[in-house]
Order: C-alpha cells, then sequence, then structure tokens
C-alpha cells in the first residue's frame, strides 16, 4: 500500500477554515454498516444514533504548521510536509520536488532553514537540519510552517 492510494480531490471551499461558533451545530455523516447508505445529520443529535456497547473514539489531534516551501541549491523549488519529528534535528517528510533529490542534497527552506536529505524511507525522506542551523524542527516549523490545509 502506497500513500498516493489515498489522494483524493476535495475543493478547497469545503474545507472549514475555523471550527463553527456553536459546535453542536457541526454537521455529522452517519453510514449504515449493513446497508453502506449515507445520511447527513448534526453532531448534536449523535445520541440519537448511538446503542449499548458502542464505541467512541475521540480524536484530539490538532493541524500543526508542518508545511514547508523552499529550493534546492541547484534552484528547484521543493515543497515538504513533516510527517514526523525524530528528534530536535532530524524529520521524516513528504517531498514534492520536480526532481526527486538525492541523498547529500541541501536546501533552503523559508526562513532561511538550511537542512540536507539524508535518506529515503519508501515514500518519505529523512531530512537533517544544516549543523550550522540554529533551533530545533519543531521550534522553526512554529515560526515559518503553513498548516496544511
Amino acid at each position: 500500500m502506497k500513500a498516493s492510494d489515498f489522494d483524493f480531490e476535495l475543493p478547497e471551499e469545503l474545507i472549514a477554515q475555523q471550527p463553527l461558533p456553536e459546535r453542536r451545530a457541526s454537521r455529522l455523516l452517519l453510514l449504515d454498516p449493513l446497508s453502506g447508505s449515507r445520511q447527513d445529520a448534526h453532531f448534536a443529535e449523535i445520541g440519537d444514533y448511538l446503542e449499548p456497547g458502542d464505541l467512541l473514539v475521540f480524536n484530539n489531534t490538532r493541524v500543526f504548521p508542518a508545511r514547508l516551501f523552499g529550493r534546492k541549491h541547484s534552484g528547484g523549488k521543493v515543497e515538504l510536509l513533516v510527517e514526523r519529528l525524530l528528534g530536535d534535528r532530524r524529520v521524516l517528510a513528504h517531498l514534492r520536488a520536480s526532481k526527486s533529490p538525492k541523498p547529500g542534497t541541501p536546501m533552503t527552506l523559508e526562513g532561511g532553514i538550511e537542512c540536507v536529505m539524508s535518506e529515503r524511507d519508501g515514500d518519505l525522506f529523512l531530512l537533517d537540519l544544516a549543523d550550522d542551523q540554529s533551533g530545533s524542527w519543531l521550534e522553526l516549523l512554529q515560526r515559518h510552517g503553513h498548516m496544511p490545509l
């Protein structure tokens, strides 16, 4: 299975940029597991659809400014989306470029962030901050990153 198997078109105007003033008014999509039919509802009605023994899983994750833009030192544009912090100086990221960088390729990202693509890990890339770069990936993303919406 590849990450690209999950790619799909989602028009930007359908992505909420802010929560609704009244959270109870949030929309709820219901899926009947037997028939596969779908139904629109509102989150305030969720109790109408729950039965004893049902399991609720809460997701308290937050969107993080994990997208950065920049250039390879050869001039080609790059866009990266950090998937995982692997310490202060190393990340695992999706990387989009006209030509896939080879290990050892230096890059300059927004905010003057200097990094090097150290190796590939399947569809992802391991990126290390340059030795003279101050700060951690987390600090740099909080300062210069974009929300991946």
